[in-house]
């Protein structure tokens, strides 16, 4: 076989193992409150492993970027709506931006 069919096989089987391991591993109900409630924060853990690294690189400015980072945070933490965060986190950065 060629080593681009072989690559592409290899590919195709690592793309393929962790969907299905989760069906094969999890047919029955999990009954387990711990496992259940763990499961629950994976999603929102990942999205933030994925996101938070990329919030630092965004602007080219560590420091506009923590400081908009921080506004974010105290926005959600109160409870403002998605779209209050957003703006907020944005215009911090834009103001921050001009003074570093």
């Amino acid at each position: 076989m060629s080593y681009i069919l072989i690559a592409v096989l290899l590919m195709a089987l690592v793309t393929y193992i962790p969907r299905v391991l989760p069906i094969s591993i999890f047919r029955k109900e999990i009954k387990s409150k711990y496992i259940k409630s763990f499961l629950q924060y994976v999603p929102y853990a990942v999205l933030g492993a994925l996101t938070f690294p990329d919030i630092f690189n965004s602007t080219g400015n560590y420091k506009t970027a923590l400081f908009g980072t921080a506004v974010a945070l105290i926005l959600a933490n109160m409870g403002k709506s998605l779209v209050i965060v957003a703006l907020g986190s944005i215009l911090t950065v834009l103001i921050t931006g001009v003074f570093f």
